[in-house]
């Protein structure tokens, strides 16, 4: 019955790399104007932090938090980690940025004003080590790796290891683990320590030289001399911490910070009986050449170091092991950034193990890049993280790279601010959703990502919402009857609202022969069932046979059956309407150029493509103006061909219809739209039984007021899932928002507040 060998033994398929992952990040908020750290409280776009799963704060009210979810793979832990950090970013000030490095500029005790928890004990608890270990200390940040081992994985390994008891075999293996880690783990400081030196007045006295890592270092924020907890087996680990709080030396099982702790539990006795559920890493400085603090390459490296700890048989003599470790470790952590490893650091039995692991279960070639890459930094610490800031260093002060890089990272934060780093794949519409559910601190999975399907939740209170704004609140026929466009218009005409006249086609035949009855009307060509308004042909002007039978084939495209409708003159617009209220209206522009005199109309297309607002597949808050079957149809019916040159100031419409998911540009128009209006769009959503749709109207004259005894507006169309991203960022207006109302009253028990 042993620990050791067992992945020797295994065999190649074993799911080796079946894991589960957790970051935990520290930052310090910067005020842009001082330098110095921000004097404001935390952010209250952040909402609790009573309940906040992603941003909280740690010892002082600007050291932020960002806590990841659950992740099933490094890439996943590490996307988690760049929403978490969007979020985060965009939530501060607008004067502040987040600290980079590991050591905080100058800084003073009177600056770091402790975290103002409502938890009586946690508030206590923060007096306690301000006052134990001093402020300044608090204020270095790093980052935590949380791993736990993959539940087949240890099914599989537990099954060859003899063991009778799984928890004891689980407890053992975590342990096993935790030891190897604490021998080893200089090469870690080695690879990614990055806090060199402390501004003036940090210590007492300055160091003379500068260092690989000060914060894994016996001057970092590390218990006292006497705190000594053995990790020779579980039961003496559980019952040495306890004496500690017991006698005063600790005030809380949590105050022991070993670089691995045993987690899953919140009373390490607990571990006994329920079993250690997964080991916490703390050991890393954070990497300033990243926004995110670390790299993938680091995630999957110090995973693999992690399964080579496995590969390792367990220390005989565990104790002993660790303190000569820790001394070895201490002599790293404060060598100069260039200083190679000494050479009793045994190295290569880490490097054998990395190797042989790599070669037995047939690891992909990435993992033998990995490994290099580790060989060339241990044979040149210049490329360490440590080695590389050091170097940055020589031309300017620690403190002017860390502001350079954290005004940096804001900046980066701000591009594409529509978007939400890590997800930016995902429709634009659920990005926001996505912003506002982690900034509001909403539990979120992607049951789907394909098909833009969440899961949210906060307690046991879980809803689950589809492409942004399809949630519970609306029943399974409304989206099928508002997608079925004659279904739309009869529901609503019976319900005594203004709707355009025309006629179902189900073939072309029946549709060309149509045109007898409607060659001298201006008409609407479209599909009976669609949305984003694809395949749609407006002709203001009664059209000639063949305009229509393009129009015909178009709409044909997009459905078995096709509507073919009078056209209804005036201005279109597009309202939204949520729970019964119109929460946004938007006057919307079909897709233009307007000429300059000199630039061909295809090169003025391309020129406004090159806007950074558009994008493709509904990812931007405007969509690129292609140049296809409809814009060419629209170009000839208005004399103009793509190569001819606009006159000066002329503006050429290349859509008739005016959407945004066709190139069209949005207006923001809900202050301006009279309440009459924004009343009557509220009511038809009702008739239709909609929780959040859009309502297209044509309204001829705004200053009109509008009533169902004298419309003044014609309904063309209701829209399930209406886009919500057109609403926010507009070409022109404040925008107005959307999904946050959206989650504020899936969840109207948080309070929300925006």
């Amino acid at each position: 019955m042993s620990v050791n060998q067992l992945l020797q033994k295994a065999p190649a398929d074993l799911p080796l790399l079946q894991a589960n992952f957790g970051l935990e990040r520290e930052s310090l908020r910067i005020d842009k104007n001082t330098q110095r750290v921000a004097q404001s409280p935390h952010p209250d776009k952040l909402g609790s932090r009573t309940y906040h799963p992603y941003i909280q704060t740690d010892y002082s009210e600007p050291q932020m938090e960002m806590i990841t979810p659950v992740a099933h793979s490094t890439k996943q832990a590490l996307r988690f980690l760049e929403a978490i950090t969007d979020v985060a970013s965009r939530s501060i000030a607008t004067d502040q940025y987040l600290w980079p490095l590991s050591m905080p500029p100058k800084i003073t005790e009177a600056e770091i004003k402790m975290a103002q928890l409502e938890d009586p004990f946690e508030y206590s608890y923060r007096q306690y080590l301000g006052e134990k270990y001093g402020k300044l200390l608090q204020s270095m940040s790093g980052i935590h790796y949380n791993m736990e081992l993959g539940a087949d994985l240890f099914k599989i390994l537990f099954k060859n290891s003899g063991y009778t008891s799984f928890l004891a075999f689980k407890n053992d293996l975590y342990l096993k683990l935790a030891q190897n880690f604490l021998t080893y783990r200089w090469l870690l400081t080695y690879l990614y320590g990055a806090s060199p030196i402390a501004e003036k007045g940090f210590f007492e006295h300055n160091l003379k030289q500068p260092v690989r890592s000060i914060r894994n270092s016996r001057l970092g924020y590390a218990n006292s001399t006497d705190i000594q907890v053995p990790f020779d087996n579980l039961q003496n680990y559980v019952s040495k911490i306890e004496s500690y709080v017991q006698n005063g030396q600790l005030s809380a099982e949590k105050e022991f910070y070993s670089s691995v702790r045993l987690r899953g539990s919140k009373h390490n006795r607990d571990y006994l009986t329920k079993g250690i559920t997964y080991l916490e890493f703390r050991c890393f400085d954070l990497n300033p050449f990243t926004n995110l603090a670390i790299t993938q390459d680091t995630l999957d490296t110090v995973h693999l170091f992690a399964l080579a700890m496995l590969w390792l048989d367990a220390p005989k003599d565990s104790q002993q092991t660790i303190e000569e470790a820790q001394a070895l470790n201490e002599k790293v952590a404060l060598s100069h950034p260039l200083e190679k490893l000494p050479q009793k650091a045994p190295y290569s039995l880490i490097l054998e193990a990395m190797a042989e692991l790599i070669e037995h279960f047939k690891l992909p070639l990435y993992y033998k890049k990995l490994l290099s890459q580790i060989k060339e930094q241990i044979k040149d610490p210049s490329l360490t993280i440590g080695g590389r800031l050091y170097q940055k260093i020589q031309q300017s002060s620690l403190e002017v790279f860390g502001q350079q890089k954290g005004q940096k990272y804001q900046d980066y934060a701000w591009q594409a601010y529509y978007a939400l780093k890590g997800y930016e794949n995902m429709e634009l519409s659920t990005q926001m959703l996505l912003f506002d559910v982690i900034q509001k601190g909403v539990h979120f999975e992607l049951l789907d990502e394909n098909d833009q399907f969440l899961k949210l939740w906060h307690k046991n209170h879980i809803e689950y919402v589809k492409n942004g704004n399809m949630t519970s609140k609306d029943n399974y026929v409304i989206p099928l009857a508002m997608a079925n466009k004659v279904v739309t218009k009869k529901i609503l005409k019976e319900a005594g609202f203004s709707v355009p006249e025309g006629a179902e086609l189900d073939n072309k035949d029946d549709a060309l022969r149509y045109y007898a009855q409607i060659k001298n009307k201006a008409i609407v060509v479209k599909p009976k069932s669609t949305n984003f308004g694809l395949g749609i042909s407006i002709f203001k002007e009664p059209s000639d046979p063949e305009s229509y039978a393009k129009a015909l084939d178009i709409a044909f495209s997009e459905d078995s059956s096709i509507l073919v409708e009078e056209y209804i003159a005036g201005t279109e617009y597009r309202f939204f309407i949520l729970d019964g209220k119109c929460e946004a209206v938007l006057l919307r522009i079909a897709a233009n150029v307007v000429g300059d005199g000199q630039t061909s109309i295809r090169e003025l297309i391309a020129e406004k493509n090159q806007n950074p607002l558009r994008g493709r597949n509904h990812r931007s808050p405007l969509e690129i103006i292609n140049l296809g079957n409809i814009e060419l149809l629209m170009l000839s019916q208005q004399g103009y061909s793509p190569d001819d040159i606009l006159p000066k100031g002329v503006r050429v419409n290349l859509r008739e219809n005016s959407n945004i998911s066709t190139g069209g540009d949005s207006i923001d128009f809900t202050e301006k739209m009279p309440a009459s209006y924004k009343k009557l769009a509220a009511k038809m959503a009702r008739a239709m039984g909609a929780w959040a749709c859009g309502v297209d109207l044509i309204i001829p004259d705004t200053n009109v007021k509008a009533s169902q005894e004298n419309p003044n507006y014609t309904c063309i169309e209701l829209n399930f899932n209406p886009s919500m991203y057109m609403h926010t960022y507009c070409h022109e207006g404040p925008g107005q928002i959307i999904t946050g109302k959206i989650l504020k009253k899936l969840f109207p028990e948080l309070n929300i507040h925006f």
